[in-house]
């Protein structure tokens, strides 16, 4: 079992600020970084991981509320994979996982997945993968 977190682009307006628009808005999220565990399921020892970082697209330039909430930085994605050059590299990855099924807590990772495909006009990084809501 590979057990799939991701973190993604975000904004929010805080209390303290005055208004103003959202630099990103939730429909153009875009993983950041991508944390695959790969699971023993007898032993529920974790034997391998991937955990690249993506660089965004539509807003390559972190907000500050992004940078606060995850410990993600600018540089960390300045200098990363593309969404495209990332799943290069997991396939690569998850050839010795042929057989492995992935699960993350509630469907946001899945959809955030197709979401990113979408804008990366390419399959998603786990297509044909079955996938569990692990939440369930």
């Amino acid at each position: 079992m590979v057990a799939v977190e991701l973190e993604a682009t975000c904004d929010e307006v805080d209390n303290s600020e005055s208004p103003r628009p959202l630099l990103v808005v939730p429909d153009h999220l875009e993983a950041i970084e991508m944390g695959l565990a790969v699971i023993d399921l007898d032993s529920l020892e974790i034997v391998d991981g991937f955990q690249p970082f993506v660089r965004p697209q539509i807003n390559p330039t972190l907000t500050t509320f992004c940078k606060r909430l995850t410990p993600i930085q600018q540089t960390d994605v300045d200098g990363a994979l593309t969404y495209q050059e990332v799943g290069e590299e997991l396939r690569t990855f998850a050839v010795a996982y042929a057989d492995a099924a992935w699960a993350s807590w509630g469907e946001y990772d899945a959809r955030q997945l197709q979401r990113d495909a979408g804008f990366a006009a390419c399959p998603s990084l786990l297509e044909g993968v079955p996938h569990f809501d692990a939440r369930k």
